[in-house]
């Protein structure tokens, strides 16, 4: 790396500096005025193809690579949680062990990507994405290392932290796509459409790599999309907004309490369920410890003329509706990543034996994100709330149903319709509250970041945890009420008991040994039967909720239409009383 310098011709002769940045590019030469640059490979651009200069399968490219960002981060997060069982015997653990892993990973994530932000708007996009990209390849590498339980637990931390970034290339990479009037609506769809991709895709690989080499195979594949995402860095540049002094010596300490009490939140309600919340007193220190640094860090940012955060515009009403629709979209859509597939689990149903169940998913989710574009390009967005809602509702409904036969072929449709609902649900009001910040000025997008990071992340981990939770308390209910039925004076009790330990006869010639295996085989398919009680009653809860927050949508765009329909009747009054005078 050497400082640039003018660029002779062929015979010696210096090249004449061009007016402007356009010469500077091209010269791999600064523009003039702002001093010296680092001088980049000949060759590679600076600054993007002007949108209207740019030929189509350019665009492509950005939108795919925006895609890949999506897929190489979201990939790194749903592999422990897609594998939790497989991961068991690589790690010799405890299931509550292997969701540690996921507990380190989310920790450094749920804030990172707040303290991010300004670091890229001080100190530039470029360096940036190049840093970002290095520290995940780095993290990938040391995955490879991995050889027990401690030093896992130790890289997904460190994956957690470079996989921040990630994200926000991934939505800067397919914005950079579509011109100003389109960004929030198709590319808001495609960006937020690419989130919700990487779940399916994890179940749908998973089986086939775990039988190459096992954890190693699946970070290896990580490794390899990381390093394809290399060199797009510097072949499809991003348009670098002006770079302003954003960070402030207190904002470090301010962040490092909110880091600390999200970090501490997150695993709260990760591992909450496994240890379960009132039997582990470190949980409840956890808890103690994000509500004293939250409460520090509020108290504080309160208090500061450049706050990191505005605590005052993010807790104003518009806001906290937002806030609220997404944690009932992230509450109702974990029916999809942890109810169904804890079901399928409950019926001794596998990754391998769910492929064509996640396929079906994946394509339903693309087809959403497509619907979803085309009513957000007609200005239709309550009508893809509806629509969202709608189709949600009616798969978590048809999942209640649900019995000791139910196999993942009876999913397809339902798990369908949820999918598709989730991929039109999100972009109409993630446009919404992009458009109000924006209004607000560019430091209120680091505001809106914070209140669709928490909701999305912390609201996924808090959706997950109280709907294991709930799992587990109806089990127990319904598994008194079946176990109160079950009398040893009962003959189709007695007849089903025989029947069970009719298999181990030949083995068992001690007749109160042979009754109490076909008891315990009892004790287990009484437990199933309670499960998939538990499980249903789950996914009704989840049709209930959504049915209300559809009834409360519906009254609030009904009231919307009666405002404007009231403010057009005043304006055609004003305009007739003026024109009379």
């Amino acid at each position: 790396m050497s400082t640039a310098l003018p660029i002779p011709h062929e015979n010696g002769v210096t090249q004449e500096k061009r007016d402007g940045a356009e010469a500077a590019v091209q010269e791999n030469a600064p523009p003039a005025g702002q001093g010296p640059s680092v001088l980049r490979p000949r060759g590679l651009p600076q600054q993007p193809v002007p949108l209207e200069e740019r030929p189509t399968w350019l665009t492509l490219a950005y939108i795919a690579s925006g895609l890949l960002m999506f897929l190489t981060q979201g990939l790194g997060m749903n592999i422990v949680s897609a594998n939790i069982y497989q991961l068991q015997g690589t790690f010799s653990a405890t299931v509550a062990e292997v969701a540690a892993l996921s507990a380190a990973y989310m920790a450094p994530y749920a804030s990172l990507s707040l303290a991010l932000f300004k670091i890229r708007v001080q100190y530039g996009l470029r360096p940036f994405a190049e840093l970002s990209i290095g520290a995940f390849v780095l993290a990938s590498c040391l995955n490879l290392f991995v050889t027990d339980m401690h030093s896992a637990l130790v890289v997904r931390f460190v994956s957690g932290m470079a996989a921040a970034p990630l994200s926000s290339l991934g939505f800067l990479y397919i914005l950079e796509a579509f011109p100003p009037q389109k960004k929030l609506t198709i590319g808001l769809s495609i960006a937020l459409t690419g989130t919700l991709l990487a779940a399916p895709v994890a179940r749908i690989i998973s089986p086939g790599l775990l039988d190459i080499n096992g954890y190693h195979t699946l970070y290896t594949m990580e490794l390899g999309l990381a390093l394809i995402a290399l060199p797009i860095i510097y072949l499809l540049p991003l348009t670098a907004p002006p770079r302003v002094k954003a960070i402030e010596r207190m904002d470090i300490f301010t962040y490092l309490l909110l880091a600390l009490g999200l970090g501490a939140f997150a695993v709260f309600f990760t591992l909450g369920r496994f240890y379960w919340w009132f039997e582990a007193p470190w949980l409840g220190q956890l808890l103690a410890v994000s509500v004293a640094s939250l409460t520090l860090f509020a108290v504080i940012e309160l208090h500061r003329k450049n706050p990191l955060l505005d605590l005052r515009w993010i807790f104003s009403w518009p806001n906290l509706h937002l806030a609220g629709v997404l944690i009932v979209f992230r509450a109702v859509t974990a029916e999809q990543s942890s109810t169904m597939v804890g079901f399928m689990q409950q019926l001794g149903i596998q990754n391998e034996q769910m492929s064509l169940l996640f396929t079906c998913i994946l394509l339903a989710t693309l087809a959403g994100g497509a619907a979803c574009a085309l009513f957000m390009s007609r200005q239709y967005q309550g009508t893809a709330h509806v629509i969202a809602l709608s189709m949600i509702a009616v798969g978590a409904f048809m999942d209640s149903q649900s019995n000791n036969l139910t196999r993942p072929e009876q999913f397809y449709l339902s798990q369908s319709f949820i999918a598709f609902g989730a991929a039109m649900f999100l972009p109409p009001v993630m446009a919404r509250g992009f458009g109000a910040a924006i209004q607000k000025g560019p430091p209120y997008l680091v505001n809106f970041i914070a209140i669709f990071l928490f909701t999305q992340i912390s609201g996924s981990v808090i959706a997950t945890g109280l709907l294991g939770t709930l799992v587990t308390i109806r089990e127990k209910f319904h598994s008194s009420v079946l176990v109160e039925n079950i009398l040893l004076t009962d003959p189709d009790v007695v007849q089903r008991v025989g029947q069970l330990s009719g298999a181990y006869a030949k083995a068992l010639t001690d007749k109160t040994l042979l009754n109490a295996e076909g008891l315990a085989l009892l004790g287990q398919q009484v437990s199933r039967e309670a499960y998939i009680l538990a499980y249903n009653d789950t996914f009704l809860l989840i049709g209930f909720a959504t049915v209300l927050a559809l009834l409360a949508l519906i009254l609030h765009l009904a009231f919307d239409r009666i405002k404007a329909w009231a403010a057009t009747r005043h304006a055609q009054g004003d305009a007739i009383a003026n024109h009379q005078v």
